[in-house]
């Protein structure tokens, strides 16, 4: 499963959720039954799962970000190679200056006797004054340009690097979270998964075309395990396993479930074909494929693999089309 978010939360240095607890969960009481440990995976898993998903969603928002960092420093390398150009010019007119090359020159002029070549050095003094103050205006001009250029590449790395810090915490909060979540399940089922995968054929019917290929792919995720952030091919998480069917369709989608809904077209309940999405819960974090006659395939949350389940458990929110 995964969470969806508003723009809001697609800035790369958005902080953490506060959805989640540094604390560790209570343990278990010794009574509880096998559903009474479900309904309270279910419940933590609804609070996490956006969380999740808000994690996949600020990724993707640094990955587009690192692609603009490395294309406007491409654009800013050339300007910087004519700069060394110039300052090398710059540098040999410094150094001639330094050796007294235009004072001697001036001091030969002046003791001439040729009023004629008087005139012919100033004019080539001055030529040669006016030359320099070109050159090094130039390259004032130039160091402005890249000083103007370079504010926003270097804006964009900072946003990065307390972006990628961010993550880093959320992810430590995250895996400290479905640890709790696995404990409990364990408690439950001991290593068992807690029913078939299949429990009908999948996909029910099969399709020609790109939605015929995204069901197929789906259906042969079955199970696999649920990793949060995985977009295959051992694991996958919700939008992950969705966006992976696509992209086998040649369909390219978002990895955040809020995200596809707004990337998908909207369809009925009475048009769903297999290929189509299901979306769940007012938020959006969860996000399924339909593969017909009623029946779904998703990736459900930690330590449950992947599996078809029933369209209408649980609270849907919409459907949407790809491609």
């Amino acid at each position: 499963m995964t969470g969806g978010v508003g723009p809001a939360h697609a800035n790369p240095a958005s902080p953490p959720s506060a959805g989640l607890s540094a604390n560790p969960a209570s343990p278990p009481s010794a009574g509880l039954s096998i559903d009474e440990i479900e309904r309270r995976i279910d419940r933590e898993w609804n609070t996490l799962e956006p969380v999740i998903e808000q994690h996949n969603a600020t990724r993707q928002t640094l990955a587009d970000k690192r692609r603009q960092a490395a294309a406007l420093a491409a654009r800013i390398e050339p300007l910087r190679r004519q700069i060394d150009r110039a300052m090398s010019k710059v540098d040999v007119l410094a150094v001639r200056a330094y050796k007294g090359e235009s004072a001697s020159a001036l001091n030969a002029m002046l003791h001439s006797r040729s009023p004629a070549t008087v005139v012919e050095h100033l004019g080539m003094i001055d030529q040669f004054a006016r030359r320099r103050q070109a050159e090094i205006r130039h390259v004032v001009e130039l160091r402005d340009q890249l000083t103007a250029r370079k504010a926003p590449l270097d804006r964009l790395i900072g946003q990065l690097s307390r972006a990628e810090k961010q993550l880093d915490a959320r992810r430590r909060q995250i895996d400290t979270a479905i640890d709790r979540l696995q404990k409990l399940r364990l408690k439950a089922y001991g290593s068992g998964a807690g029913g078939p995968a299949r429990p009908a054929p999948c996909p029910a019917v099969y399709l020609g075309g790109p939605a015929g290929k995204a069901a197929a792919f789906a259906c042969a995720q079955l199970g696999k395990p649920y990793v949060w952030g995985a977009e295959g091919p051992n694991a996958f998480d919700c939008s992950g396993l969705t966006l992976a069917a696509w992209a086998r369709a040649g369909v390219r989608l978002p990895h955040n479930a809020a995200q596809q809904r707004r990337a998908t077209a909207r369809v009925d309940r009475s048009e769903l074909r297999p290929g189509d999405l299901v979306f769940y819960y007012s938020d959006l974090h969860h996000v399924g494929m339909y593969v017909g006659n009623g029946w779904l395939v998703h990736a459900s949350r930690a330590g449950v693999p992947i599996k078809m389940k029933r369209v209408d458990d649980g609270p849907i929110h919409s459907y949407g089309r790809p491609g």
